[in-house]
């Protein structure tokens, strides 16, 4: 066992990992300089350390070495190497990990940093190559109302939006709107609306016999512009709910008439066969999709032989043109996508195109979110918009509440699916994890207004040493690593998971440590803990999209 004390004050630097983290990877670096990338990371129980590394196994492995005796290699390097009174001490254990224990006097320092850096503490202003991002999401059909199913990517890519840019990148979001007027679906919202189908049998309930007025316009008018009239009206009246009720500002809505309009899929096409990537077969056009890595050729352009659609562009060449401007007209550095499940087969062919055309596949990428299990009094609602029962997002906010509707459903990675509870979504108690978050963010403020918005002096941070007030501050410390690693994998929900951890720490903290009724210092000490939390609070929820309530 390694044993360091002494004092150490953390240099200050506002834009990367906490500097408790970042010097701790800058000392097993400088001391495995042997081309090894080695992993860092928190053990679940305190008993194996604050942080852990793996950078014994992976250089031993290379050498062909004893790991237990490179381990101590390493140890014995970086106790040379460290600041002094960084580590309270350092051990290795079997088969090979170094484990560290950081000094309370390093903890009480990164908790001046988060005082002094409050909002910024996390956030970056580093210049990504990559930082011109163009994220889209929701882009739900203009055919009806957005459905639960449509939440999770409204909740997920606003949330992931807020992260990327507070990481430093430069991020604008998109709504596109499928609204061209050669497309089927349009078609057939038309016919619906003029009585000549029952494709979208809501059509009548949910817009028409609420506005008669649209009603007889939409009379006058052809199947395939009523469909178009009418989609842009629910179109309108979807985007005042995304704005208004769910609280998400998009920075353009992208209209697919326009790719028409701009003679953008002609321009599309010509590029493909300017670059020999099509050719005709039994009347249609099609893309040498296999050449490129998919199961089989796609059809671009369809054939005479389909009956109505003659030369019609399919949906894939669309998208493709849509995906053009993002790259070639507007020229993002990087496109991210998120879709629905129903979505899932269709990815890769659009995928392949691009990379045909050019695009590094590392600079587009989709998302793909699973669907939603709605229960009601322990049975499952089911939704069908072809039958005309929808469950709206809408309906289910009015029911829950933003904030829970919101929490729920980042708490699930994108890739899982998600049984949704009503009746827990509403309670409030602490059994609610996202009354439980809110409820340690309210309690900060009520401490810092009791102690009459009083200043904490940090010059009184040392008397921080109770295993409830170093547990707390090391939760907080987490936050920036949290940050950049969503910034680089996309895991959303880690950072609910952070925010129930960090919330559950600070409970923990006010059920066993006075703040008021502590000696004046003792009481200084803590109140800045307190501060800190609260600010680590605030940047967390502001990021996932919840409220900051000031009293429960």
């Amino acid at each position: 066992m390694q044993s360091l004390s002494g004092n150490f004050i953390a240099p200050l630097n506002p834009y990367k990992l906490s500097m408790i983290l970042q010097n701790i990877i800058d000392l097993i670096k400088k001391n495995v300089n042997r081309g090894i990338e080695p992993e860092i990371f928190a053990p679940e129980q305190e008993k194996f350390g604050h942080y852990s590394t793996n950078a014994a196994l992976k250089l031993a492995k290379a050498a062909r070495g004893n790991p237990m005796i490179t381990a101590g290699e390493i140890v014995d390097k970086i106790s040379e190497t460290a600041p002094r009174g960084f580590f309270e001490k350092i051990e290795i254990a079997p088969p090979g990990f170094i484990n560290f224990w950081l000094s309370p006097k390093t903890l009480q320092n990164e908790l001046k940093i988060i005082l002094k850096q409050k909002q910024k503490y996390g956030s970056s202003n580093i210049k990504h190559l990559t930082s011109n991002i163009l994220l889209e999401f929701l882009s739900a059909n203009p055919t009806g109302p957005i459905h639960i199913g449509n939440g999770r990517g409204a909740f997920f890519g606003n949330a992931l939006a807020n992260i990327l840019k507070f990481a430093g990148y430069k991020v604008k979001t998109e709504y596109y709107v499928n609204n061209a007027r050669i497309s089927e679906q349009i078609k057939n919202l038309g016919k619906t609306a003029v009585g000549e189908s029952s494709d979208y049998p809501y059509v009548q309930s949910f817009y028409l016999n609420k506005n008669q007025k649209l009603k007889k316009q939409l009379s006058k008018l052809s199947s395939g512009e009523a469909g178009y009239e009418l989609a842009n009206h629910i179109q309108k009246l979807n985007r005042h709910f995304i704005e208004k009720k769910l609280q998400i500002k998009y920075d353009a809505f992208f209209n697919e008439e326009s790719l028409f309009k701009s003679k953008e899929i002609e321009s599309a096409l010509k590029l493909l066969k300017n670059k020999k990537l099509t050719y005709e077969k039994d009347g249609a056009l099609w893309f040498k999709a296999q050449n490129f890595g998919d199961s089989e050729d796609r059809v671009l352009v369809r054939s005479a032989r389909e009956a109505g659609r003659a030369g019609a562009p399919t949906y894939f060449l669309t998208d493709l043109a849509y995906h053009i401007n993002k790259f070639f007209k507007r020229k993002f550095g990087k496109a991210i996508d998120i879709w629905g499940a129903d979505h899932h087969g269709y990815a890769p062919r659009l995928k392949f195109a691009l990379k045909a055309l050019g695009v590094k596949e590392e600079l587009f990428e989709i998302i793909i979110t699973q669907f939603v299990r709605l229960s009601a009094g322990g049975k499952e609602v089911k939704m069908s918009k072809r039958k005309g029962d929808i469950e709206t997002l809408e309906k289910l906010i009015d029911e829950v509440g933003l904030d829970a509707a919101r929490f729920f459903f980042l708490a699930h990675s994108a890739g899982s699916h998600i049984d949704f509870d009503i009746k827990f979504a509403k309670e409030r108690s602490l059994k609610n994890p996202v009354y439980y978050v809110q409820y340690a963010y309210v309690r900060c403020g009520s401490i810092i207004r009791k102690m009459g918005n009083g200043k904490w002096k940090t010059g009184n941070l040392y008397l921080l040493k109770t295993r409830e007030d170093l547990n707390l501050i090391r939760q907080l410390i987490c936050f920036p690593k949290m940050i950049e690693d969503i910034a680089k994998n996309y895991q959303v929900h880690n950072l609910v998971r952070y925010a129930l951890e960090l919330s559950r720490a600070f409970h923990n903290f006010y059920e066993k440590e006075r703040v008021i009724g502590a000696s004046q210092d003792l009481a200084e000490a803590r109140l800045a803990l307190v501060k800190g939390v609260q600010i680590v609070l605030k940047n967390t929820l502001e990021l996932l999209g919840i409220s900051l309530p000031k009293r429960m």
